[in-house]
């Protein structure tokens, strides 16, 4: 399964782009009009990455700050760096995908994905090394155990 999902992200879609650019230059838009799309949402998203990237990175810091941990902040940030990735590559289909995910709405939604399918398909396991807190002798505790090791020990792909 895996394999075929790469096979689709590494050809079927990169040919799908080309197809629907192709049919845009020959039967739609005319080939300027498409170099100037193709053009224009690179730059426009690579702007909204970095916007959006940049305001992640002040919540990031801000959370920290704050002694919160920015898990939500940080997934969102993965997921700016990811649009970002796609909007710069020229397409018809990867610039919607990347658009989509810059739409704090479409994000929050991917992001529910996400988590409902790594929570079902993936078990950590983690180790503790020492007295509960990282305390050492004579140390009061301080409440927060140190997680030493995690690692995935299995993961179930569903077959549809």
């Amino acid at each position: 399964m895996p394999l075929l999902l790469l096979i689709f992200l590494f050809v079927a879609i990169p040919v799908t782009e080309f197809a629907i650019l192709y049919r845009l230059a020959a039967h739609g838009i005319g080939l300027p009009a498409t170099i100037a799309l193709v053009l224009l949402t690179g730059v426009l998203g690579a702007t909204l990455a970095k916007q959006q990237g940049l305001q992640t990175l002040t919540r990031i810091r801000q959370e920290m700050a704050g002694g919160k941990m920015p898990g939500d902040a940080l997934f969102d940030g993965a997921l700016i760096l990811v649009a970002g990735a796609v909007l710069i590559t020229p397409g018809i289909l990867t610039d919607a995908f990347g658009f989509s995910l810059l739409i704090p709405p479409l994000r929050a939604i991917v992001k529910r994905l996400i988590k409902a399918w790594a929570a079902r398909n993936v078990r950590v396991a983690t180790s503790f090394s020492g007295p509960p807190g990282g305390a050492t002798m004579g140390e009061p505790h301080r409440g927060r155990d140190e997680i030493i090791d995690a690692e995935v020990i299995e993961t179930r792909v569903e077959r549809g």
